[in-house]
């Protein structure tokens, strides 16, 4: 049977079962009625519907981009074909509590699920993707009444959700946004302003599109301490969970993108007045939780998305390095070095060492980029189910800490990964006779949205390693000694040894970048002070997947070792490089003029 190149399956049993150990989880109380079987046939059933529903229509979707007319978004039918077999599959309901029909996976399995989604289509996925965040904002910060209103029809898949963040003039500086929302007699608020950038805003996919939305409350303090969040419902929901009138959201214009094109990327405005429900002015909105704290809200969606769009960038470039590995398997050119003449046939270029190079790195990046997301999932699981309460309280700080590496890193090697996968196609991988140019163009706005990669750098430099006086680096820091303690007096004691030697540096250099009492000058450099620690975590991540590895020999596990390998000799040495920057509080791009550029 041939090997899917959409995804390995054969690299996610060996992350969740002979890394991570997923089937343990089995003794908690919530994942009590599953087995390694349950786990392994929602994994069959991810693989079969990706490869047969979504990936099928990967390209016309990117060739045929959604349209507006007449005010209505028009797409493909596939896209709905495609979403309408994975809800009727229960995907949707995955990780859900049994009491909203779910299944009740452990949120690594999740992830490993939705991966093959991501990999196969990501246009498509995007839809299930947001409303699935959706859904868990709403259980963990609305009301009763919220959660019976609308998490069930998500869950189900008749209803669809976004998040409405960005607006034109204020793009990732939630700071400055100025929706408003009106408080009413009747207890609702009514919203009125625009908000751009809204992945999956409008379509005619589902029975409706749950918006949750941050405006201002006039009276409220300023910048993002004034922030509430609310549910505005496309459309109005009765009290018997029937649908009512259209609420005042409006379609205002589609976003054409450079990939990605299978999702709707809409600027929405309320309160226009084209609907007016009840004959008064605005969107119909209903308050999440207190005024005022709408942004720690919408924060529990967002560090969700950011470890899901970390996934997504990570899955985009595994489908463009199992691409590149089957053309470089198959693709016959040139001869091996010392061969004389045309006499001898040419041979398959994976037997050309620069094209191995290429090849081994996109490994090295899209294996590495995969446990570190399923790693991060794994935290979650501790997080919410782990019995004794400080190992909850443990992954959650570590959590915290690796939250922007986990968004940003596989957002930053990922699409190198697929430029890679273009190189080893040469010509032709410039060409749309092949898919790799479409895998580097969906990925190319993995590093933008959610938190561009520069906001992750202060996020990590400027919050999370300080943060509790340091506690989270520090947890950091001990967790990785416990694996380099275990590589001791094995063949992997000397990847031990520098990665120890990289983690004492990164520690030193964040004392030397906060001794200044500048933050300018501390977070001058913060995006090289990102890159140097997720290279840290992710080398970190390869030498536990080389001690999993044990003394196995087939080829898998050689082939585990050998990308360890690269990634220790060849990338875990240029985090020295960002360190020595950093370690001199170099000014120059602080203090260039912009007049200079």
């Amino acid at each position: 049977m041939r090997s899917s190149l959409i995804l390995s399956r054969r690299d996610l049993d060996f992350l969740l079962h002979e890394w991570l150990d997923v089937e343990n989880l089995v003794k908690r109380p919530r994942y009590a009625e599953h087995s390694r079987e349950t786990f392994d046939a929602v994994l069959d059933l991810a693989e079969q519907i990706a490869t047969e529903h979504f990936a099928p229509h990967n390209r016309t979707a990117d060739e045929s981009e959604p349209r507006m007319v007449d005010g209505r978004v028009q797409m493909i039918p596939e896209v709905k074909q495609a979403l309408d077999v994975f809800t009727g599959a229960g995907l949707m309901a995955g990780e859900f509590d049994e009491e909203y029909g779910g299944l009740q996976l452990p949120h690594t399995v999740g992830q490993a699920v939705f991966a093959w989604f991501k990999a196969a289509n990501v246009g498509t996925s995007a839809y299930p993707f947001l409303t699935m965040a959706n859904a868990r904002l709403l259980l963990a910060h609305g009301s009763e009444e919220q959660k019976a209103t609308y998490v069930g029809p998500m869950v189900e898949g008749r209803w669809f959700g976004t998040m409405a963040l960005s607006e034109p003039q204020a793009g990732s500086s939630l700071a400055d946004i100025t929706t408003r929302a009106e408080r009413q007699d009747d207890g609702t608020y009514r919203l009125t302003g625009n908000k751009m950038w809204i992945s999956a805003g409008d379509h005619e996919l589902s029975e409706n599109i749950v918006h949750l939305v941050l405006a201002k409350v006039p009276g409220g303090p300023p910048g993002v301490k004034g922030i509430s969040l609310f549910v505005v419902p496309k459309l109005l929901v009765r009290e018997d969970g029937s649908l009512g009138e259209r609420n005042d959201v409006v379609l205002a214009g589609l976003n054409h993108k450079m990939g990605y094109r299978g999702t709707t990327n809409t600027l929405l405005n309320f309160g226009e007045g084209v609907h007016t429900p009840g004959g008064r002015a605005g969107a119909v909105g209903f308050l999440v939780g207190e005024e005022h704290r709408g942004l720690t809200y919408m924060f529990h969606m967002m560090n969700e998305a950011r470890i899901g769009v970390g996934v997504g960038a990570t899955v985009l470039g595994y489908t463009g390095y199992l691409h590149a590995l089957e053309y470089a398997r198959t693709r016959t050119q040139g001869r091996p070095v010392g061969a004389k003449g045309t006499s001898s046939p040419p041979v398959r270029i994976v037997e050309h060492t620069d094209v191995r190079r290429m090849l081994l790195a996109a490994k090295s990046y899209v294996e590495g980029g995969l446990a570190l997301g399923l790693y991060c999932a794994r935290l979650v699981d501790e997080e919410q189910t782990a019995e004794p309460e400080a190992d909850r309280a443990r992954a959650h700080l570590l959590l915290e800490v690796l939250t922007p590496i986990a968004k940003a890193w596989p957002s930053q090697w990922g699409p190198v990964a697929d430029d890679l996968a273009i190189q080893v196609h040469g010509g032709y991988g410039y060409t749309r006779d092949y898919p790799v140019e479409q895998f580097y163009r969906d990925n190319r706005l993995n590093p933008i949205h959610e938190g561009t990669n520069g906001i992750q750098g202060i996020d990590l430099l400027g919050r999370k390693v300080v943060m509790q006086g340091g506690a989270g680096l520090a947890l950091l820091a001990e967790t990785i000694g416990a694996t380099t303690a275990r590589a001791a007096g094995t063949e992997w004691a000397g990847f031990a040894a520098d990665l120890d030697a990289a983690v004492a540096r990164v520690g030193a250099v964040t004392a030397t970048l906060w001794s200044t009492g500048d933050p300018a000058v501390t977070l001058a450099n913060s995006t090289a002070y990102l890159e140097a620690a997720g290279h840290v975590v992710v080398a970190w991540l390869w030498l536990e997947q080389a001690l999993a590895t044990g003394a196995r020999d087939t080829d898998f596990h050689r082939g585990k070792r050998a990308a360890a390998r690269y990634f220790h000799r060849y990338e875990l040495p240029t985090v020295h490089t960002r360190l020595d920057l950093l370690e001199s509080l170099d000014r120059t791009v602080l203090d260039t003029d912009e007049a200079w550029l």
